[in-house]
């Protein structure tokens, strides 16, 4: 995907510099892209869904913020001119002031205001991470924000669509950036893989559009919705000139970014303390595990709190750190804990044959989820309990297996490519 994506944004510059003059100034790269272009650049998002940013559990974008009444937040039109002109002079994003914006960033003040300390707590823990990997990859660095107004700095965050983790990846997306799902493993929510691979998407972004707000507003509607707002727009390329012609999400989203962004560098304007941090990011080491072991067997030897291995180590989805041939996981603790987990390593390992000695079942079997794998039908099956049973759609598996009707027959095989295993 990401080379046809690369060979056609060659060609497309190739073509731009031979009808140089012919071209109208409006257009961009993305009005070079053909329907078909754009379809298979969208097909990184889950049959072309939004990557939402509303969870179940909590909601970090204000639903309708530029209709909030926020008449008693204490902030002058021109104090907030004159600092969104100074974060604008330093930064590549265009934080050109408009009523709308205002709003939206005292809706932040006058909704949100209690949730900033947590989330600038988990900043001081992630956010050295994304500006390691944002600066490796030339995107500003300003857009670790992007990571709060996507999941609010939770790494097993799932929107109501499927997304997954900091950076809120689809899975059909994840595989195309090399994030692995398997029983055990989803690397989506690990911290570290998932900000590459959300690095190389923006990257990817980027070369269609040239414009980060643009880039930014693809991450979350799909590049196709935004060349759709481009042309629409008669050709404009700036955000708040296309937003008109944006899914509403999307129309909500970069928004909501700007204004974290302003919260963030006006922290103390505002008197947003943060709260201490649990632990940094640099306070922390990995160890390579040589046999399968819980967090609990972890604990119970070293004595450190499952909740902090569960903490460091998210992308583990029961809590168990699968020794598999051929994958190097690893285990994230505090540094200070590491010799300590090295000293008793050993018993680590024994304590965790001691309790599969006593387990009445076994543990899951561990298996890939974007690998193939062959399904013999059973009495009782038919194509909808099958498809909840992997986590698919009906109409996946009748593709996969180029079935006309939904007739099963016992004994027959299917081939699969499973999301989960219920």
């Amino acid at each position: 995907m990401k080379k046809i994506l690369l060979i056609f944004l060659f060609t497309s510059s190739v073509l731009a510099q031979t009808q140089k003059d012919s071209i109208p100034q409006k257009i961009t790269k993305a009005d070079l892209f053909s329907d078909y272009d754009i379809a298979l650049i969208d097909s990184l998002l889950m049959d072309s869904k939004y990557k939402s940013p509303l969870y179940e559990t909590a909601t970090y974008i204000i639903e309708d913020a530029e209709d909030k009444d926020v008449s008693n937040i204490a902030l002058p039109s021109e104090v907030l001119k004159e600092r969104l002109r100074k974060i604008d002079a330093k930064t590549p994003f265009h934080l050109a002031y408009n009523p709308a914006l205002e709003t939206v960033i005292k809706s932040y003040l006058k909704y949100r205001k209690r949730y900033y300390p947590t989330l600038m707590a988990k900043a001081e823990y992630y956010f050295p991470m994304f500006e390691k990997y944002l600066d490796q990859y030339d995107i500003p660095l300003e857009m670790k924000y992007l990571a709060i107004v996507e999941s609010a700095l939770d790494p097993t965050a799932k929107s109501r669509v499927g997304a997954t983790g900091l950076w809120q990846f689809m899975y059909t997306t994840g595989i195309q950036y090399k994030l692995k799902v398997s029983s055990y493993v989803d690397e989506r929510q690990d911290p570290l893989k998932a900000t590459i691979a959300a690095c190389q998407y923006l990257s990817d972004l980027y070369s269609i559009f040239g414009d980060w707000d643009l880039a930014l507003a693809a991450y979350n509607s799909g590049p196709g919705n935004v060349s759709k707002a481009i042309k629409r727009s008669g050709g404009y390329r700036n955000y708040w000139n296309i937003r008109p012609f944006l899914p509403r999400e999307t129309a909500s989203y970069v928004p909501a970014f700007y204004a974290t962004m302003y919260l963030f560098e006006y922290q103390k304007e505002h008197e947003l303390i943060a709260d201490a941090p649990q632990i940094r990011h640099f306070e922390t080491d990995t160890i390579h595990v040589k046999q399968t072991i819980s967090f609990d067997q972890i604990s119970e030897t070293t004595g450190i709190s499952s909740e902090l291995i569960q903490l460091l180590n998210p992308s583990y989805k029961l809590d168990i750190i699968p020794y598999i041939e051929g994958k190097n996981y690893t285990v994230t603790l505090p540094r200070k804990n590491t010799l300590k987990f090295l000293e008793n390593e050993q018993a680590i390992y024994a304590l965790a044959e001691a309790d599969a000695a006593k387990r009445e079942k076994p543990l899951p079997k561990y298996f890939e989820m974007d690998k193939r794998i062959r399904y013999k039908v059973k009495s009782g099956d038919f194509l909808g309990k099958i498809a909840n049973k992997f986590g698919v759609r009906v109409s996946d598996i009748k593709r996969w297996n180029r079935l006309k009707t939904s007739k099963l027959k016992i004994g027959q095989r299917l081939s699969i490519y499973p999301k989960n295993y219920k």
